[in-house]
């Protein structure tokens, strides 16, 4: 069924199919010749007030902090242009609005994360990859942060990525927000991807900066450790894995503590990460977390040429100088290849061996 959105302004557009969809909307292609895409939100808890959000972030898109965010290229955030409503047979008064179609400078964050995925659509992507992209996302969060956004349900369905690293989000009508001193809280959350104080708590527990800093803490776990979560394993103590989060509430970490959970021989090792990382991350989870910007900052300097290594037997492992030798060669010979095979070096297949970029 071809579904019809106009604007408050009566500007109309064509939906022609539905390309995804989330907890609480459906995203469509327009037809159009920019690249747009419509999300449609079917029942929202407060019709009005929803409206009312969408109508503000369209209005500060011309804002001064909101021109700022908007400026790189490729556009980093799938800003709402214009509130839509929903016309054609069965679909009246449905809200929604037009933003920009991340598909078209970007890929899904989770191609990055999972060998499977970067085989078919990163194939170039080594571990200098997923430090740029996580640079590039707290970068991305500092920034928003700095200008009184908080993202509230920060995941990987949420977030995108292109070859170089480069890191996109989008869902902004989920954030939380301050206009002419109205606060617009956030509500969502996501199993695996919130902060421990805010597991459990009641419905409409509005987030905080700290707590978008602990996901992105577990982002880039993820994406340093070829996809694992922080807080993956089974208890130690032998009882049933149940989920992330009970794990996350119950402090169950292998860098908090090794003796807390069983992780098999195929995950990627602890000291695998940068010292400095390593410290971030454990502050992260288990201390007073690092803000966006200090991620920022020490992402920085181990993404520098002279803190990188690359193997002589694969070229496409990438790995920190301060490792002696190739960890994911080590992996591979473990049956657990995170990072598909490259060129051999023209110096050798030696194993272990390691040179300066």
């Amino acid at each position: 069924m071809t579904l019809t959105v106009v604007s408050g302004s009566g500007h109309t557009w064509r939906l022609t199919r539905r390309i995804g969809s989330g907890s609480e909307g459906v995203v469509y292609a327009v037809d159009d010749a920019r690249p747009l895409v419509a999300k449609l939100v079917p029942d929202p808890p407060d019709p009005a007030a929803y409206r009312r959000r969408i109508a503000r972030l369209v209005r500060q898109r011309r804002e001064p902090r909101t021109v700022r965010l908007l400026s790189a290229t490729p556009v980093p955030v799938a800003w709402p242009m214009a509130g839509v409503r929903a016309g054609g047979p069965g679909a009246d008064g449905v809200d929604g609005y037009l933003m920009t179609d991340m598909r078209h400078a970007h890929q899904p964050f989770a191609h990055l994360l999972t060998p499977r995925a970067r085989r078919a659509h990163l194939p170039g992507a080594t571990w200098a990859t997923a430090l740029a992209a996580a640079l590039s996302l707290a970068r991305l969060l500092a920034n928003l942060h700095a200008e009184g956004y908080v993202v509230g349900d920060l995941k990987p369905d949420n977030l995108w990525v292109d070859a170089h690293g480069r890191v996109g989000i989008a869902d902004v009508d989920s954030w939380q927000f301050t206009d002419g001193g109205e606060v617009f809280p956030g509500r969502m959350g996501s199993p695996g991807h919130t902060a421990p104080e805010r597991i459990g708590a009641p419905a409409g527990t509005a987030p905080d900066r700290a707590s978008d800093d602990f996901v992105l803490a577990v982002l880039v776990h993820q994406l340093l450790m070829c996809g694992l979560h922080p807080f993956a394993g089974h208890p130690a103590t032998g009882g049933d894995y149940l989920s992330y989060d009970d794990n996350v509430l119950h402090g169950r970490c292998r860098l908090l503590d090794r003796t807390s959970v069983a992780l098999p021989r195929s995950a990627p090792p602890a000291d695998l990460l940068p010292r400095r990382l390593t410290g971030l991350f454990r502050a992260a989870f288990g201390g007073v977390r690092p803000h966006a910007s200090a991620w920022a900052e020490a992402l920085a300097a181990e993404a520098e040429p002279a803190k990188l290594r690359s193997c002589r037997r694969n070229t496409l492992h990438v790995y920190t100088a301060e490792r002696p030798w190739c960890p994911w060669c080590d992996l591979a010979d473990r049956g657990a290849e995170c990072y598909r095979a490259g060129q051999e070096s023209p110096e050798g297949p030696e194993r272990n061996t390691v040179w300066q970029r």
